[in-house]
């Protein structure tokens, strides 16, 4: 059995340093083996290196081989990534480029940058170099930072997590032997860059392992089908893309053979509704496996590709991954310093707070050290900010955010989550959002948020609270319904639910 530490590799990438001949990458129609990727990258690295840039550099990053070369140069070179979504606004983008002060942005020739760059430095990214390209400097310290990642800002700015070498090879090494993923993998997926999804596992995870990545540009049925179909044996996805799926199963049968033929499909940012996991399960034979992770610490958990089917889960902690689940102390406990921290619940239902450590944790916040010890117990647990509960097995279910998706009713904790998916079971739901409202009597009373499939005739808020209330416990029950035509959703497909709390 592999060790998750970078040393069992001298480098994060061996196939790249050897310059294996073989497919690395591909956008559309543009290929790249890994020794003409290695000479890109290394050609920028060398002239980063020589350019004095010891400080960050920002990657502008648009689904393209560019966004690639860019990162993986700064990587052989040493010097720490700031990945930029190109959809984000001005303001945003401001508030990064102050906070991580970068000195140049890498960006492909042709992109078209916005006014919060013009006073960076730019070196325009090229995908070719001559073969073979100049020798690839020697490997960083593993506990050097290899990205700084903004968070998606929901209570604030957006903050920076800087991710050391480290944690990437041991999420990407825990993740390989979950899914027992090799070199022989082909993976495609239409995630954004700009994030720990899209990129770091997306892209350097088969890159790591030296197989190939198969980018769609833009996620579509029709692309996910051609490239199955074509040899692929990954998808990586995000719920929003696997609910597409789902709805599209019914009448599609080149994509119901497509995806029946691939070996592992992963669902991840979200909670994949359990619908969906039984009408894709139910037209392909196949199921989709659910793993959690953050900004923050990158992977946590995964069911494993030889475990048996566990929708709703996901799954047991990584490989040098240590999880608790902390309990929520109640208002006449508090002084009690003690409180059952990290005790396993002795009730299904009960909820509590998912704490992590490991390698895979970042080193803290970029320039907000108070952030970041707040962020940790005194004893080095990382606070996620997620509730879940722990199965007798050690499975964890996720039901949701601290701040959104846990609700305090009349005395109750109730997670979202469950709520959403009995919501779902209803033949008229096409989406559910879940949250909580002040309420005099009961603290906090649950609002459910129902995009129908019929509009013109959605169903009654009896009739779904009836649904619900058969399916759990009385008091998980909405007391209000509210219908909407979509659901806001940010890029990776995640509900915004701040938006429809101050909307509502």
């Amino acid at each position: 059995m592999s060790s998750p530490h970078p040393a069992l590799f001298p480098a994060l990438f061996p196939d790249l340093v050897a310059g294996v001949e073989r497919p690395a990458l591909r956008f559309g129609e543009r290929c790249m083996t890994y020794p003409e990727l290695a000479a890109a990258a290394g050609a920028l690295a060398a002239g980063l290196d020589r350019g004095g840039r010891g400080g960050r550099v920002a990657v502008w990053a648009t689904p393209t081989v560019e966004t690639v070369v860019g990162v993986l140069a700064a990587l052989l070179a040493g010097v720490p990534a700031v990945p930029l979504n190109p959809k984000a606004g001005g303001r945003e983008l401001e508030h990064i480029v102050q906070d991580s002060a970068p000195v140049a942005v890498l960006a492909g020739p042709d992109a078209e940058l916005p006014d919060a760059l013009a006073e960076l430095d730019r070196v325009d990214v090229r995908a070719e170099a001559p073969v073979p390209g100049p020798p690839l400097p020697p490997e960083p310290d593993p506990d050097s930072p290899a990205f700084v990642v903004y968070t998606s800002g929901t209570t604030g700015p957006p903050k920076g997590a800087v991710l050391p070498r480290r944690a990437l090879a041991s999420t990407l090494d825990a993740l390989a032997e979950a899914w027992q993923w090799t070199a022989d993998d082909v993976l495609v997926h239409g995630l954004p860059l700009f994030h720990v999804h899209g990129l770091i596992l997306g892209v350097l995870g088969p890159l790591r392992r030296g197989g190939e990545v198969r980018h769609l540009g833009r996620f579509t049925t029709g692309g996910v089908t051609r490239e199955l179909a074509a040899g692929a044996t990954m998808l990586f996805g995000v719920p929003t893309m696997y609910h597409r799926i789902a709805e599209a199963l019914p009448g599609d049968r080149a994509l119901a053979k497509a995806l029946s033929g691939a070996r592992v499909l992963v669902s991840g940012s979200a909670a994949l509704p359990v619908h969906d996991h039984d009408r894709i399960t139910a037209a392909t034979g196949c199921r989709v496996i659910e793993r959690y992770g953050l900004t923050e610490t990158l992977m946590n958990t995964s069911v494993r590709a030889d475990a048996e089917p566990r929708p709703g889960s996901v799954g047991l902690p990584l490989r040098g991954v240590e999880l608790r689940i902390v309990k929520e102390a109640d208002e006449a406990d508090e002084a009690h310093e003690a409180h059952e921290a990290g005790a396993p619940a002795a009730d299904p239902d009960e909820v509590g707070e998912i704490q992590v450590r490991g390698p895979n944790l970042f080193t803290g916040y970029l320039n907000r050290p108070e952030a970041t010890a707040e962020a940790f117990t005194d004893d080095g647990w990382f606070r996620t900010g997620d509730m879940a509960v722990r199965d007798p097995d050690g499975y964890v279910r996720i039901v949701g955010r601290k701040a959104t998706d846990l609700i305090k009713s009349g005395g109750y904790k109730i997670g979202a989550g469950e709520i959403e998916n009995a919501l779902l079971d209803h033949p008229g739901v096409r989406e559910a959002a879940v949250t909580g409202e002040p309420d005099p009597d009961l603290g906090e009373r649950v609002v459910a948020w129902i995009v129908p499939y019929d509009p013109e005739r959605p169903p009654g808020a009896a009739e779904l609270t009836d649904h619900v209330a058969a399916r759990l416990a009385p008091h998980k029950r909405p007391r209000a319904v509210r219908y909407l035509s979509e659901l806001p959703r940010n890029d990776m497909g995640k509900v915004m639910k701040r938006a429809l709390t101050q909307d509502g």
